[in-house]
């Protein structure tokens, strides 16, 4: 059914064309979320600010049109989409208010889970809920799904911690639980409504067998229905109002602003992984480790085990264990290390009435427990990693009473075998009868959806029917559970839930079809197909957690999207339908606007960078090979004519004056179509080099210096407080720490062909880089001596590109903290320093150790929060400066207190220094300025993370 014009003309005044979208391209993209489900929407709205959530509520409640809330769009369970109206929120929901030292913190519901902790890291608190998806879903989903986690148990969670709520009902109402104003109006303008809910809770609670039922049921962890606990555990309706909201999936209203009382983050921690002969005597074990001093136990059947067990960091002994072998990952946490002493001997005292097959003893190094952990967080995706492409990853969570977990165990693997799922594991928060099974699945002829359906039906007989459990325990009921909620309740809580639904949205508006449903074929409809698109992306699970790190996230499109739309445009162009207006769409959305440096690749849980896909197809648009083959052979005239044009910019700006020449540029760039890029204040001038460093100084250890182009190129920008080249500075602390430099011959001719690959010129890319390779063996003596590169993007390249074991290459980071450290006395500055982590830098593996080497020079560092990429990416600042601006547009308001930035690539320092408003400059110039030549020996000083 179309929406109704006059809702549309409404909305039209009320959102802006540019956070309104109803094209195709734009449907499909936010249609898409992590679930096996999809429903595109009629209309998708980025709304981004609590008004215009109200007006859309009122006119959508005027016009019976349904919506549908979406935070991060990584639920499970099909909640987070629709065919009608789709509400998302915009960069302007990320809110936070910390109250006693921690003990409280309000939040918007565009907050990340990771990035509320992190705010509360300094008082030594976290928010309850602890999903695996926590650094990439919002605080909204958290609260909407009552997600939890490995450690929240029941007792943490969003439910038992909420402290209050701001929020919206259908019809536009707000309610603030903490503005007593705000409550007496409610309570006025809702009387009937409230009575109602008092008068249902009180039904409730005076009927006996259904009271205790709903008491049974939420000593488990579930999700699945409405919140029924509210009307047993609160007798004030504004009480049971709330805590209804929780875990409503956006069916009950909208959640605006929510206030947790946070736990305690224990610093001390140790974990270990212990293997039993079944899974009987694994789940023996973990009902005595329940009353134990343990923050997590998470069991993995043997078939997690092998999917895994080729991972560094598990034991050998992992892939000789028998079939029927079962294990716990065990951790305990304490305030202090005496403390955490005294409950690892009260486990390992439990532990020793079991004979155990296998363990890994506890470990209190971090890097040891961190490997075990993330083994067991990678057990979902390794199961996606493997699958068939054209079928799709499910993951299901299921509670079973604690005493019947062994027999609940078994049950489903046997389900699993009854219906040919041979490759499905099960692992879990053991300590709450939580389980999840993973298992692959196609939908894409009747008999593979026969298939599922026969065997959900025998998942909900088994667990929600015999052993009396939970079918959802933390992901949320959905579209996914959705026909199975009366099956698990009974007839009397389900009708107690419709009561409840009718009464908060009598017109059924919010998310129709999620949690409850008169369609018992719900589940089996609408699914996602999953469709061959390229090798580099087919694996894609379409969780999400790439999108809060990538640059163009919220101005075109994230990582996840660029393959859902390149998916779907196979699959038409397959079938015969005509995609040229989707693909012209795509062009620019998903190929021009996307930065490529690949830091999504580090969330995916299964490594895609969707980077090397945009490579790739701009590669298949390339259309001068030989151009770019003239270009590299003639790199020093090339690079001759950069500095001329940087000269002619910069003899510009001296005759019409900055102001002049940057209206005149940015005109000149309308006119060009973009083409020729908007000069600006930090533009750099061309460099220049005092002169090239004396190598006859061989009593010293030599170190070759590799200048990257850019380096070679740009200079300080005119209003720079630094004037000295970047070639300048690092010579002369290579010289301080007590190095003889040596720079490779023929160096204006060398390159690591990051410029020509990053336009789809590979074989030219690569060419340049052979030849860049062979220099180096020559400077550095065949790999005696150490090579320093001065720009951490094309250190990345040389490493990761043409990887060399004759070569020892080095990015500022690692060669300062590990020879010149030593070497050098350091005097930290006052002056705060704002650190930027560039996406090549981290993919190094040096970004802790550059904020360490920064604290090391500054006494106040500052990391900007949610800056991940800056979006330059080379010379998308100059090319598609907007990617860079929406990228940076609130780092200025976190570095105005600095004196400076640093990074470790100058044309990021470009955008940087543009969009922050203060000068950044590479980590040299930092080091250079705040240390001397130490009289000493060289210490064996090593500066880490």
């Amino acid at each position: 059914m179309s929406l109704p014009t006059a809702f549309l003309d409404a909305i039209a005044e009320l959102i802006p064309d540019n956070r309104r979208f109803s094209d195709p391209l734009s449907t499909l993209a936010f249609g898409t979320d992590a679930s096996f489900y999809r429903l595109i929407p009629q209309l998708v709205l980025r709304v981004e600010s609590e008004w215009e959530v109200q007006e859309t509520l009122r006119h959508a409640h005027q016009h019976s049109v349904p919506v549908t809330f979406r935070a991060a769009g990584t639920s499970l369970s099909g909640q987070a989409i629709t065919d009608s109206v789709l509400i998302v929120l915009g960069e302007h929901w990320q809110g936070r208010e910390i109250r006693d030292n921690g003990a409280q913190i309000r939040l918007q519901p565009g907050v990340i889970g990771a990035t509320a902790n992190a705010a509360l890291a300094p008082f030594g608190r976290k928010i309850g809920p602890d999903p695996a998806s926590i650094n990439a879903c919002k605080i909204g989903g958290i609260a909407a799904n009552n997600a939890s986690g490995m450690c929240c148990g029941t007792a943490q969670n969003s439910y038992h911690t909420l402290a209050g709520m701001r929020l919206l009902l259908a019809d536009g109402s707000v309610l603030d639980s903490e503005d007593a104003a705000s409550v007496a109006r409610f309570r006025e303008s809702h009387a009937e409504l409230l009575d109602e809910l008092a008068r249902l809770a009180e039904q409730t609670r005076n009927n006996p067998v259904l009271a205790e039922k709903i008491r049974h049921k939420y000593r488990l962890k579930n999700t699945t229905g409405l919140s029924l606990n509210a009307l047993v555990d609160f007798t004030d309706p504004l009480d049971i109002l709330l805590h209804l909201m929780i875990g409503s999936e956006g069916t009950l209203g909208f959640i605006s602003a929510i206030t947790y009382r946070t736990v305690e983050e224990h610093a001390h921690k140790a974990s270990t992984l212990v293997v039993f002969a079944d899974a009987e005597q694994c789940c023996q074990a973990v009902t005595s480790l329940k009353t134990s001093p343990v923050a997590a136990v998470e069991l993995i059947d043997r078939r997690g085990l092998r999917s895994v067990e080729n991972k560094p960091g598990l034991p050998a002994f992992v892939k000789t264990l028998p079939d029927a072998a079962c294990a716990l990952l065990i951790e305990s946490r304490a305030a202090d290390d005496a403390t955490l002493s005294q409950q690892l001997a009260e486990i390992e005292a439990v532990l020793a009435g079991y004979t155990l097959l296998a363990e890994v003893p506890f470990t209190r190094d971090p890097a040891e427990f961190g490997t075990l952990w993330a083994i067991r967080k990678g057990l979902f995706p390794a199961v996606g990693a493997v699958r068939d492409t054209g079928t799709t990853v499910i993951i299901e969570d299921v509670t079973f009473p604690i005493e019947q977990l062994a027999a609940g165990v078994l049950r489903l693997q046997a389900l699993f075998d009854k219906h040919g799922y041979n490759e499905a594991l099960i692992f879990g928060h053991a300590l709450e009868g939580n389980l999840h099974f993973v298992f692959t699945q196609a939908f894409e002829t009747p008999e593979q959806i026969a298939r599922y359906r026969a065997f959900m039906d025998d998942v909900a007989q088994l667990v929600a029917v015999e052993f009396g459990g939970a079918l959802k325990a933390e992901h949320g009921t959905g579209r996914n559970m959705a026909p199975f909620v009366e099956l698990e309740w009974g007839h009397d809580a389900y009708q107690l839930m419709w009561q409840l639904k009718r009464l908060l949205d009598p017109q059924n508006i919010l998310n129709p079809g999620v949690i409850l449903s008169d369609n018992p074929e719900l589940h089996v409809q609408n699914l996602k197909p999953m469709p061959a698109a390229n090798a580099l992306i087919d694996k894609c699970i379409e969780c999400g957690f790439c999108e809060p790190v990538c640059p163009s996230r919220g101005l075109t499109l994230t990582p996840r999207q660029r393959i859902v739309l390149w998916r779907d445009i196979q699959a038409k162009r397959r079938a015969g339908h005509d995609t040229q207006a989707l693909e012209k769409a795509y062009q620019y959305q998903g190929i021009d606007s996307c930065a490529a440096t690949g830091l999504c690749s580090q969330r995916c849980p299964v490594g895609i960078n969707t980077g090397d896909l945009v490579r790739e197809l701009r590669a298949e648009q390339t259309r001068s090979p030989r151009i770019a083959r003239w270009l590299g052979e003639h790199f020093a005239a090339s690079l001759k004519a950069s500095r001329l044009v940087l000269a002619a910019a910069d003899g510009a700006r001296r005759v019409l004056g900055a102001p002049r020449l940057a209206a005149l540029s940015s005109g000149a760039s309308k006119v060009s179509g973009e083409r020729l890029p908007r000069w600006h204040a930090a533009m750099p001038q061309p460099v220049r080099i005092s002169a090239m460093p004396d190598t006859n100084q061989t009593s010293k250890p030599r170190v070759v210096y590799l200048p990257a182009c850019v380096s070679r190129a740009m200079g300080p920008a005119a209003g720079d407080s630094e004037q000295t080249s970047l070639f300048d500075k690092t010579v002369a602390l290579l010289n301080k720490g007590g190095y003889a430099v040596v720079i490779p011959e023929g160096l204006d001719n060398l390159c690591c062909g990051q410029p020509f690959a990053s336009k789809g010129y590979a074989k030219e890319g690569a060419r340049k880089l052979t030849e860049l390779r062979d220099a180096l063996l020559k400077a550095s003596r065949g790999g005696l001596d150490p090579i320093y590169c001065d720009t951490s993007p094309c250190t990345l390249r040389l490493i990761k590109e043409s990887p060399d074991s004759r070569l020892d290459i080095y990015e500022p980071v690692r060669f300062i903290r590990q020879h010149l450290a030593a070497r050098l006395t350091f005097s930290p500055q006052s002056t705060p320093v704002a650190v930027h982590v560039t996406c090549s830098t981290q993919h190094l593996g040096e970004a802790e150790h550059l904020i360490a080497l920064a604290k090391l020079c500054a006494t106040k560092v500052v990391i900007p929060e949610g800056i991940h990429c800056c979006g330059f990416a080379g010379d998308k600042g100059f090319t598609t400066p907007e990617l860079n601006q929406h990228a940076l547009q609130r780092l200025r308001g976190a570095v105005q207190e600095c004196g400076e930035g640093i990074s470790t690539s100058r044309t990021c320092e470009i955008g940087l220094s543009q969009h922050g408003g203060i000068d950044y400059h590479g980590l040299v110039y930092l080091v250079d300025r705040v240390t001397s030549p130490r009289t000493e020996e060289p210490s064996q000083l090593e500066v880490s993370a």
